[in-house]
């Protein structure tokens, strides 16, 4: 039995379960009792009680098994005439796990169809017990919930715990995630310091990871310096992107809120969105192809003889252009919310109609404001097609928005791209960027928690 076929059983056995318990249910408020909870409430328990520790099991079990056929296929003669090199031998198990699946017929090592058999009975053993056990699970948690079934029985309350259960476990995921990636930064983070001091990585100004192999090889120096990397991230993505979406995007609401004809923002208001939902590869070519050569050509134009066809203001410019939406949207929320009254208040006062909007409605519907600035920023900051497309990878440290920049996240691309092993300082350093751009999101996002509710404050 397959674990699908055991899902299948699964939720065969809860609806079943469930269908019986709602007519038991029917059938004692037939004869005249009355019922603590309604019918739909015991069919709702039975459902839960023989569904959800079944497909708990299904889900710890399905990458469980897959570890445990690997052991036993590697525990038989076959197995073990395998190589030993780690690389080699998942290769071949991948292999025959395919061929056992039937996703190929043959794999290009020899080895892996002599395993794919073995394979293939290993994983019908495990799967037929792990299904036997979620089916007895199932049968379980039916027989369980279908015994309390009575008038007095609260089955109300039990499916509410049931809900509650499921939305704590919800958060409890999102927390334990966020909790897994920083520390997953952090472990890496402390052995990239343990090989290059910290102060070189937050104060240096060199950005080359490039490792000597030879202690006479030219043109690796191996110096991790990051203030350049995060210098063009702040330049591309908080200064030139913002310098354009900030006042596009909240001018977009404005019109859209205040002044525009409803039938204009039915129309306006999703062309808008659509922005946001352009892929940046197509951002990417428009920067590269279009904008960059126009760049350039002003650059030149106006005197300077460094500007390139890779620069960061062409960057900043088309990531301005993608992340208005975000601006756009959650000023646009905000400033609908705002209470009729207050700009009547400020109109019958014989405030204009542009000293409401200044004085009146923009205060009140800051905090949404800022709420819409700082997701445009993270949005900006986490951006990697456009800057690889249009301001290239050069870490210089200029303000000259018409020379080539780079990024953290650029960087911590082009370090992870390829065949990578986990021991070097270089692929480290790709690790110990997330983290300190982390830490720096992290301040920015409670310095403006703190504004907010300032402001917040003064308007309730």
């Amino acid at each position: 039995m397959s674990l699908t076929i055991a899902l299948v059983a699964v939720l065969g056995v809860a609806v079943l379960a469930a269908l019986f318990a709602f007519r038991r249910a029917k059938g004692l408020r037939g004869g005249g009792a009355r019922l603590n909870s309604l019918p739909f409430y015991h069919a709702a328990y039975t459902f839960l009680w023989a569904a959800l520790p079944a497909l708990l099991f299904l889900a710890i079990w399905s990458p469980v098994q897959q570890g445990l056929v690997d052991t036993a296929v590697l525990a038989t003669p076959q197995g073990q005439a395998l190589p030993d090199f780690d690389l080699q031998r998942n290769a071949i198990l991948g292999e025959a796990r395919d061929i056992a699946l039937g996703n190929r017929s043959v794999g290009f090592n020899s080895e892996a169809s002599v395993i794919a058999p073995i394979y293939a009975s290993a994983m019908a053993r495990y799967a037929a017990v792990g299904g036997g056990i979620a089916l007895l699970l199932a049968l379980g948690g039916a027989f369980f919930a279908l015994r309390r079934i009575g008038v007095e029985f609260r089955a109300r309350t039990g499916v509410e715990r049931w809900i509650m259960g499921l939305l704590v476990a919800a958060s409890l995921i999102a927390i334990l995630t966020t909790l897994g990636i920083v520390l997953s930064l952090l472990f890496e983070s402390i052995r990239f310091f343990g090989m290059v001091s910290p102060t070189e990585f937050l104060f240096g100004t060199q950005w080359s990871p490039q490792m000597a192999i030879r202690a006479d090889q030219a043109g690796s120096s191996g110096a991790f310096g990051s203030v350049p990397l995060f210098w063009g991230t702040v330049f591309i993505g908080a200064i030139i992107a913002m310098i354009v979406a900030i006042p596009l995007g909240l001018m977009s609401a404005i019109y859209l809120t205040q002044y525009a004809h409803a039938n204009v923002r039915a129309w306006l208001k999703p062309i808008l969105e659509i922005l946001a939902g352009v892929p940046t590869v197509v951002y990417g070519y428009f920067a590269a192809l279009t904008v960059a050569p126009v760049v350039r050509d002003l650059g030149i134009s106006l005197g300077i003889s460094s500007a390139s066809s890779e620069s960061a203001l062409a960057a900043g410019l088309v990531m301005g252009i993608m992340i208005i939406p975000f601006v756009s949207s959650m000023a646009d929320d905000s400033i609908a919310a705002v209470p009729q009254a207050m700009n009547d208040g400020s109109l019958a006062l014989g405030a204009t109609k542009s000293e409401t909007i200044k004085k009146v409605v923009l205060p009140a519907a800051l905090p949404g404001v800022v709420g819409g600035i700082l997701l445009a920023v993270s949005r900006a900051i986490g951006e990697t097609m456009i800057v690889v497309m249009a301001a290239g990878l050069a870490a210089n440290m200029t303000a000259n928005p018409f020379e080539s920049v780079t990024t953290v996240t650029t960087q911590i691309v082009q370090l992870l791209t390829g065949d990578q092993e986990f021991d070097s300082a270089k692929t480290l350093a790709a690790f110990a960027l997330g983290l300190v751009l982390f830490v720096i999101t992290l301040i920015l996002n409670l310095i403006a928690l703190r504004v907010v509710r300032k402001y917040r404050e003064a308007y309730e």
